[in-house]
């Protein structure tokens, strides 16, 4: 009998294997595809945090996340080699009206009080970066943070499959089709398990849904590209509900959609080119970059938005793992630590919203 399977090789399923590993479990990863085959590799990778506004535990428990996963991912790279492609390197929001403008100073005021020292948050003039944020773009000028960061969502996951197997942990290629406490059913056969960690993206609601009683979450399409060019040291940019992020490792990622109505769920059509354009118009410096590559996948959105995590009520050793949608890779490093905890029976140290039975009480 395997100790801890988990369904899934994503950022969710990575950072929970290499959390259960650092607690001496013995861990199986399946996964249909390789790792970070599914939403998890997409090619955005911004670490934004919440507004400071309006404070409570989900906005702690990520802006805590958001400050570790720098020196954690250095010390996976230096124990396992490769990059990440993290790198602090801020925001840029357009201010478009005098109204927004003085929201973003009171935002800018409550995280002085909310970040303290360890980040902060400044109106600058339309002109700060004339280059990168069209100051036509920005008639009121700007909002940085020095909170926000990126990764490479490919580089990363791979990271943390080299660290799962330096650590003893095993891959392997499966297709599951079904699980029950004890048991994961594959298109190969049964493998019984004391633990079971579902973190298969958009599947995961299904997989569960024989243990639920319902569907708990659904799948949202993303579409986004990558320009071909070198990336500049700069802040990545986010306006008109779309990213211009620089990565480390060159080409400039622009997105993404967010359709919760499409008809090819891993195809690209006329939303992205007109996320494209958007990203044009507010960045000078990619007006002419040809496309380098472009990219669809569907994230999973749970029922009570916030990510879901832990036992499934009646069918406590299965834990759910997923639902992070948007801010996975922000806190995938803390969701891991946190269901590897569950595995060992510590209570979970999560906002109440993320638990199981929230979802299963939402609309």
């Amino acid at each position: 009998m395997e100790d801890v399977v988990i369904v899934g090789a994503g950022v969710f399923g990575l950072w929970t294997a290499v959390a259960a590993l650092a607690r001496g479990r013995d861990v199986l990863l399946l996964e249909r595809a390789g790792p970070g085959a599914g939403a998890s590799g997409g090619v955005i990778g911004a670490l934004a945090p919440h507004v400071p506004e309006r404070w409570n535990a989900k906005k702690q428990f990520q802006f805590e996340a958001l400050l570790a996963l720098g020196p954690s991912l250095a010390a996976l790279e230096a124990e396992a080699g490769g990059s990440a492609g993290y790198g602090r390197i801020g925001r840029l929001q357009p201010l478009l009206t005098p109204e927004a403008r003085a929201i973003a100073t009171r935002r800018a005021g409550a995280a002085v009080s909310q970040w303290g020292a360890r980040a902060r948050m400044e109106i600058l003039p339309p002109d700060a970066w004339p280059g990168w944020m069209d100051p036509a773009a920005a008639p009121e000028g700007m909002v940085f943070d020095t909170l926000t960061a990126r990764l490479d969502p490919a580089a990363t996951c791979a990271l943390l499959a080299r660290v799962v197997a330096a650590r003893g942990g095993r891959l392997a290629r499966a297709e599951v089709r079904g699980i029950a406490p004890g048991r994961v059913e594959t298109a190969e056969g049964v493998i019984a398990a004391r633990r079971i960690v579902v973190a298969a993206g958009v599947e995961s609601f299904a997989l569960m849904a024989p243990l639920l009683g319902r569907l708990t979450g659904q799948a949202v399409k993303g579409q986004a590209l990558v320009l071909d060019g070198p990336a500049p040291r700069s802040p990545l940019l986010y306006g008109d509900g779309t990213y211009v992020l620089p990565h480390a490792t060159g080409g400039i990622a622009i997105g993404a959609t967010s359709e919760r109505v499409f008809e090819v769920p891993l195809g690209t059509d006329a939303l992205l080119e007109a996320t494209l354009a958007r990203a044009r118009r507010l960045c000078p410096a990619i007006r002419d970059l040809p496309v380098r590559a472009r990219w669809a996948g569907l994230r999973p959105r749970a029922l009570g938005r916030d990510p879901m995590l832990g036992p499934l009520p009646g069918a406590e050793t299965v834990l759910a793992a997923t639902g992070g949608f948007k801010i996975s890779f922000g806190i995938g490093q803390a969701v891991g630590a946190a269901v590897a905890a569950m595995l060992d029976g510590e209570p979970p140290a999560l906002p109440k919203g993320f638990a199981v039975a929230a979802h299963l009480a939402a609309d």
